[in-house]
């Protein structure tokens, strides 16, 4: 389910134009803008005419809460209303014209995108940088998961247990400038409080034979099988008491050394179940999952860019075996293994599925935050290795993806979905300010 978000919807207009006409195009948006998924609308019901009227809507709409503004221009409009409503509510500002009527008697009777060009050119010489602009009859649902993406970050509780992984630098955050940003206040945890304490008997022994359905688990001991589900109850425990919408989590050494196997195949059962987890202590690697998820991408996958082949064109996303275990291909067989740490990295072996793929990178370098977007498809392959992987190909050669990732110093990790999920975020970044790699 996407985010829910709650926008503001008015219509301004001028009396002499075809403002009767505009009354009536505004209903027909009202009605047709109420079907949009998970969106609740504070609507100005009238026409917006004179400066009076329009800070009377600013008021209203100003103390609604709004995630996003849509202003619809009925038809040309004094300058005075889209700053009187910008005063009142600093929320990111969709400017949207009907299509022009037929002419009548020569005269242009809405002259709605003069409104916009007015209204945007008003904005953006006040500085205003978080608005945007459609022509045409359909609001731009693009625009609306844009906004989910950014609620989403300013409205979740997120979390990180331990630090990042040891030498991972890439991956640290600074907490006050990623609440500047992005509205997120980051709580840190022990990853003693993820595992300690007694996990309930009951949560413990479903776990198991869900575990027991979903792998094959003939490599794994009795014990480390019962130490993945008191693992997966207690995650699963710890998320909803902390009522986390998202959780990074320091997984290496600690994990297999102190309590006994890795966390892997723990996630690999939770995610499927739509916790957002991360490994290796990546935050932003967290955060970028949580957009995919605001707009609709289903049991985001956080993997490392581990193998390209130039002459085949094509590259290995893989990770120790973490991949949400709903996202199998079907074919493979599905397993837990114990291939590293001593044997005490209990993680899931399987290939992912096929299909379109959206790739996402919430990253920070050299005081600029960065977002990287890409489209694939996941193809066909055999069960090579250990581990959660899939084959991927670009619409563009291989090679320019990876000179991209490693000129732009990218973090080694990024989301991905399947299903085309890129434009919203590229929107949601554009609006943010955020600079765009691709």
């Amino acid at each position: 389910m996407k985010q829910h978000i709650r926008l503001g919807l008015v219509c301004l207009a001028r009396e002499t134009y075809d403002f009767a006409a505009a009354a009536e195009i505004y209903k027909g948006f009202i009605a047709d803008v109420a079907k949009v998924e998970n969106v609740s609308w504070e609507t100005i019901p009238g026409l917006v005419i004179s400066i009076e009227e329009a800070q009377a809507a600013a008021k209203k709409l100003g103390g609604a809460d709004l995630d996003g503004l849509v202003i619809v221009s009925g038809t040309f409009h004094l300058g005075h209303l889209v700053l009187e409503l910008r005063k009142r509510c600093q929320a990111p500002i969709l400017l949207w014209a009907p299509d022009e009527l037929p002419y009548n008697g020569g005269k242009l009777r809405l002259n709605s995108v003069c409104g916009v060009n007015l209204d945007a050119s008003n904005l953006y010489k006040a500085g205003v940088d978080n608005s945007r602009a459609i022509v045409g009859n359909k609001l731009d649902e693009d625009w609306v998961d844009a906004i989910r993406a950014i609620s989403v970050l300013k409205n979740s509780h997120v979390g990180i247990a331990g630090f990042r992984a040891h030498g991972f630098f890439n991956l640290s955050v600074d907490d006050p400038t990623l609440y500047k940003e992005t509205g997120v206040i980051l709580d840190h945890y022990e990853l003693s409080d993820v595992w300690g304490g007694t996990a309930d008997p009951s949560a413990v022994a479903e776990r198991e034979a869900q575990i027991r359905k979903t792998f094959d688990v003939s490599g794994l001991s009795a014990l480390q099988v019962s130490k993945v589900a008191e693992l997966s109850a207690k995650l699963n425990a710890f998320y909803e008491k902390n009522k986390l919408d998202a959780l990074a989590i320091r997984c290496w050494p600690e994990f297999a050394r102190d309590y006994g196997v890795s966390h892997c195949a723990a996630m690999s059962i939770l995610q499927s179940e739509g916790r957002i987890l991360a490994c290796e202590g990546d935050l932003e690697g967290a955060l970028s999952m949580l957009l995919h998820k605001a707009i609709g991408g289903e049991t985001p996958y956080l993997f490392d860019f581990s193998q390209v082949n130039f002459e085949q064109n094509f590259a290995l996303f893989w990770h120790c075996g973490v991949a949400p275990c709903n996202l199998w291909d079907g074919c493979s067989v599905r397993s837990l293994d114990t291939y590293f740490a001593g044997g005490k990295g209990v993680t899931a072996d399987f290939v992912l599925k096929s299909g379109e793929l959206s790739i996402a990178r919430l990253d920070t370098a050299r005081g600029k935050r960065r977002l990287f977007l890409q489209r694939a498809t996941a193809v066909p392959m055999d069960k090579d290795l250990k581990g959660t992987y899939l084959k991927a190909v670009f619409d563009r050669p291989v090679k320019e993806v990876l000179d991209t990732i490693i000129r732009t110093g990218l973090a080694h990790h990024a989301s991905m979905v399947y299903g085309d999920h890129v434009r919203p975020l590229e929107i949601a970044a554009g609006l943010l300010g955020w600079e765009i790699i691709k």
